[in-house]
């Protein structure tokens, strides 16, 4: 068994992934596999899955889409090779009538026939380009889950979606957050650039220090809030919506692919 003490930077996606499939691996992803994409994952019924495609292709800034499986699949080529969508994530959220019902680090019992899996870019994946400019990313730095905001910002309504921005948040001086900036830009397939930074109230954040998912960092007195649109947006679409059934990952508990990030790098 892999222990977590073992997995860093330097790990291999595959051994990400096989520390979750043997449970050893249970928190989250960030600043694990450093240069390989991390994915959102949303699983829904095939019956759901063509309003859900819609509406990530209304709302591409929260819900990049780099794949689609065939329904019932738990193994995505695209994503990588040995990969079990129902056992490789540290920990998975189950949904049912709009609510959060259960929360496992397996789920390959729930696994139905029907299921399509959306693999959505993940703003951990740039977080090797930030680190290896020489910016400090507070949340790694802190050992700490990635801090997430409902925002007041309205998403695009589409195939029987909708609801408000989510967003993550990553502190830096001034000069260190335009260069973040300028970095994040070469990766839209992965959330891309920020969509806000400074006063967090205009858009509907009231309290740094709480967050709705993930965990609060600390954000120095010349720091500047910088937000990132998030793939926890369709964790809270879901519940909006009132769906049946599906699984996403936990927060911040990502799927570490096979794809290196330097793939997606526009220039």
């Amino acid at each position: 068994m892999t222990s977590i003490a073992q997995l860093d930077a330097n790990s291999t996606p595959q051994a990400v992934r096989k520390a979750a499939r043997e449970g050893s691996l249970t928190g989250p992803t960030s600043g694990l596999a450093s240069g390989y994409v991390q994915v959102n994952l949303v699983i829904l019924p095939e019956s759901q899955a063509a309003g859900f495609l819609r509406f990530c292709q209304a709302n591409p800034k929260p819900c990049p889409l780099l794949a689609v499986s065939e329904p019932g699949a738990r193994t995505c080529t695209l994503l990588g090779r040995d990969l079990d969508i129902a056992r490789d994530v540290p920990a998975y959220r189950i949904y049912r009538h709009g609510h959060v019902s259960d929360t496992r680090t397996d789920v390959a019992e729930d696994w139905r026939d029907d299921l399509v899996t959306f693999a959505l870019g993940c703003s951990f994946t740039f977080e090797h380009a930030l680190i290896s400019a020489g910016l400090q990313v507070r949340h790694i730095d802190e050992a700490r889950n990635v801090p997430m905001y409902n925002t007041s910002v309205p998403l695009t309504p589409a195939g029987g979606f909708g609801g408000n921005l989510v967003v993550s948040m990553r502190p830096f001086v001034a000069a260190d957050a335009i260069r973040a900036i300028q970095i994040t830009t070469r990766y839209p397939q992965v959330h891309g650039s920020p969509v806000h930074l400074g006063n967090p109230s205009l858009i509907g954040v009231a309290d740094l220090s709480a967050p709705d998912y993930g965990d609060s960092v600390s954000v120095g007195e010349n720091e500047v809030p910088v937000f990132w649109a998030c793939g926890v947006t369709p964790q809270q679409v879901l519940i909006d919506s009132g769906i049946e059934f599906a699984i996403t990952h936990s927060p911040g508990h990502m799927l570490v692919t096979d794809i290196p990030d330097n793939s997606l790098a526009l220039f």
